[in-house]
């Protein structure tokens, strides 16, 4: 799982995103990221909030959770997941870790 890094904030994901696409969803690995199909075009941050949303919905997390913390105007991403810390930190990554490996289509 090269795409994911726990940090002591939560997760930090290296996605790759396809904007334009003709539905939301995520398409597996290219190299070391994980590839996300996004409807928005890439005009205007359109491409950056809808891939939020979705990372919320398929996460369960809420969209305040998870910011884009490279890659703004790029094709390949850093997202972080912030989870809350204390002593369900460990088990919240593992469901996140979890989600994201079943959703990755073989």
């Amino acid at each position: 799982m090269q795409f994911l890094q726990e940090t002591p904030q939560g997760i930090v994901i290296k996605i790759y995103v396809q904007p334009r696409s003709s539905r939301n969803r995520i398409i597996g690995l290219h190299g070391d990221s994980l590839k996300i199909a996004i409807q928005a075009p890439p005009v205007d941050d359109a491409a950056n909030r809808m891939c939020i949303e979705f990372l919320s919905k398929c996460l369960n997390l809420p969209r305040s959770a998870i910011e884009i913390i490279g890659g703004h105007t790029s094709r390949m991403k850093r997202v972080l997941l912030r989870l809350a810390p204390g002593p369900t930190f460990p088990e919240q990554a593992e469901i996140c870790k979890k989600t994201l490996l079943s959703r990755i289509n073989p």
